[in-house]
């Protein structure tokens, strides 16, 4: 049956399956080489899986040395030892917030826009404000 320019065949096609198997020759070869790859990683990851297990590192325990079997007190200083990471966290992101101002700073009096005194003001007031929160974070990891 022909359609202008276009033929439909009404014949098999001569890509076809039969019974799921793969069409051209190509998949046959890439099926096997995915099958024969699965296989490995499998026995790889068997293989894998019992040597982790055999050099895990014990866990590094908190800082307050709970006794052995104290879950409670264990929790409680990896909680402790979180907010003093995280207190010191904030502590460096203080320090990178000043550090910009100052360069923001520098850069406006070199284009004129801000005084040189403005420049030397900022510089004591955010080392004081380093100072202040360092003393902060000291005594908090005490009360801690």
């Amino acid at each position: 049956m022909a359609m202008g320019r276009y033929r439909i065949s009404s014949g098999t096609s001569p890509v076809s399956t039969t019974g799921g198997n793969p069409r051209y020759l190509g998949e046959k070869v890439m099926m096997k080489t995915i099958k024969k790859g699965t296989a490995a990683i499998g026995l790889l990851a068997m293989f894998a899986y019992q040597s982790v297990w055999a050099a895990l590192p014990t866990p590094v325990p908190p800082s307050t040395a709970p006794a052995a079997g104290d879950w409670i007190a264990l929790i409680s200083g990896y909680i402790k030892d979180g907010g003093l990471v995280l207190g010191l966290a904030i502590a460096v992101l203080g320090f990178l917030w000043v550090a910009y101002l100052g360069f923001a700073k520098f850069n406006e009096a070199r284009q004129g826009k801000a005084e040189w005194a403005e420049v030397g003001v900022l510089g004591i007031v955010g080392a004081i404000v380093l100072i202040f929160a360092s003393y902060l974070l000291t005594e908090a990891a005490g009360v801690i």
